[in-house]
């Protein structure tokens, strides 16, 4: 595991599309997985810059997205196939083929259609590259408290907390969905290499508890310490609690001076 610090939201953003550019050329057929919220929006935004000003190719890209709300169409301003065009896909030239987002519309045949969403991304050869955000209570995906960490892309009841953290989202009178298709653990845990960002005060507990807790399925994120190969990249407000900087600082440091590819 390598933790990468940043003074800021805007820096992390950039290190991120740093990391994700890199991959994207050495690989230029890569399969990635993709999130969304607020903290991956200068992540988005630099790539369609580099897109713009340096030439970064995605034309044979194949991406995933991690969820989708149940009960919203793909125009919905809060949808995530909606947050994905308007701040990556339209701007960028990623083939429209490619691109695999949950589909939130459908009203039944649950199982059939996740494990639909499974196989592709089995065809496809699996992920390469993960990017996740991770909520206040720990969890990755729509993975929630009690999910297990073997779970597979599924239907998943949102919790209270979760429902109401999306409802400033929401106009006000707004029905905020209760459920989401989302990646299940099991299928974060297969991806090749996996990138957790995270920023502000609020996600600073679920930060620690993810790196320096007990694995444990009240908090999924913690998951991700069984995985290889995964970078937490968070500012200071999301990296407050953790309790050793100083020896995250040095193993970067030496992983960069070591293995400069992998960074």
């Amino acid at each position: 595991m390598l933790l990468i610090l940043k003074p800021d939201k805007e820096q992390l953003g950039h290190e991120a599309a740093r990391i994700v550019a890199h991959a994207v050329r050495r690989n230029p057929s890569l399969r990635l997985g993709l999130a969304t919220g607020s903290t991956t929006l200068t992540l988005y935004k630099e790539l369609v810059r580099m897109h713009r000003d340096e030439a970064l190719d995605f034309s044979g890209l194949v991406t995933f997205n991690l969820d989708e709300y149940l009960g919203l169409p793909a125009n919905h301003s809060e949808s995530f196939h909606y947050f994905m065009h308007e701040h990556l896909f339209r701007h960028v030239n990623v083939k429209p083929e490619n691109i695999h987002i949950p589909d939130g519309t459908i009203t039944g045949n649950y199982d059939t259609y996740c494990c639909s969403y499974e196989q592709a991304i089995r065809d496809a050869g699996g992920i390469d590259l993960q990017i996740l955000g991770i909520g206040r209570n720990g969890h990755i995906g729509f993975n929630e408290p009690t999910s297990s960490l073997g779970s597979r892309t599924r239907l998943k009841v949102l919790t209270k907390e979760t429902i109401d953290d999306n409802r400033k989202s929401f106009a006000p009178g707004e029905k905020v969905p209760e459920c989401a298709i989302t990646m299940g653990i099991g299928t974060i845990l297969e991806a090749k290499r996996v990138l957790l960002l995270a920023s502000g005060s609020s996600k600073a507990t679920s930060i620690a508890q993810a790196i320096e807790g007990p694995v444990t399925a009240s908090v999924t994120a913690s998951a991700l310490q069984h995985h290889p190969d995964v970078t937490f990249i968070v500012d200071q407000q999301a990296g407050a609690q953790l309790r050793h900087h100083d020896y995250y600082a040095r193993v970067l440091r030496l992983t960069a001076e070591l293995t400069p590819d992998r960074l």
